[in-house]
């Protein structure tokens, strides 16, 4: 849920990356950290597992929109790869208004991504969110690999719900500004609808 902050005249908006482990999750917030002016992003934050890492930053977009005086800020979280951090899973996605699901496009992951996705379904109804309310966009990762599962695969196997998807080879940076701007504005669409008549 987005929270306002009516002294500073700020809503803050919790963007949640979720996926298989190694599916590009990380290398996402890397990159998009990598591009953002510094008086734009706090300090990235990472939270070591034994295994794996939660990464989160906020950031202030240049041109992603107000709510009438209010600014849109956002808050990228990434959840641990791992299933077996389920509880850790769960927290980062308290409170999400928005998820990017990071499939890997190489066959041999690709039962982890039908996996990670009824997690993530599950995660989200524990949180009291709704898979069917709640602004998803599916991220196709490593579309560079040689065992390359077919887009429309992925689509009939990941995309029951008609969800907005995209292309990408996150360790090179392609597809990971345009998946962001999706979300963003998705987010900022579902914010606007929920919160317009309280921040006038």
């Amino acid at each position: 849920m987005a929270l306002i902050n009516y002294a500073k005249k700020e809503i803050t908006c919790k963007i949640v990356y979720y996926g298989p482990g190694r599916s590009g999750k990380t290398t996402n917030l890397q990159y998009i950290y990598s591009k953002l002016p510094e008086d734009r992003k706090t300090q990235m934050i990472s939270l070591a597992t034994e295994m794996d890492r939660t990464l989160f930053f906020d950031f202030l977009p240049i041109e992603l929109g107000q709510i009438g005086q209010y600014t849109i800020k956002y808050q990228l979280y990434t959840v641990p790869g791992q299933v077996y951090y389920d509880s850790t899973r769960k927290l980062v996605l308290q409170g999400a208004d928005g998820v990017v699901f990071v499939a890997d496009s190489q066959y041999s992951r690709f039962d982890d991504n039908v996996e990670n996705l009824e997690n993530m379904d599950e995660n989200l109804k524990k949180n009291n969110l709704s898979i069917d309310e709640i602004p998803v966009i599916l991220q196709y990762n490593k579309r560079d690999v040689i065992d390359l599962i077919p887009v429309d695969k992925l689509e009939s196997a990941l995309n029951k719900r008609e969800w907005e998807s995209t292309e990408a080879i996150a360790i090179s940076g392609e597809g990971v500004i345009h998946t962001l701007k999706i979300i963003s504005n998705l987010v900022l669409t579902s914010i606007k609808d929920k919160y317009s008549r309280k921040v006038r």
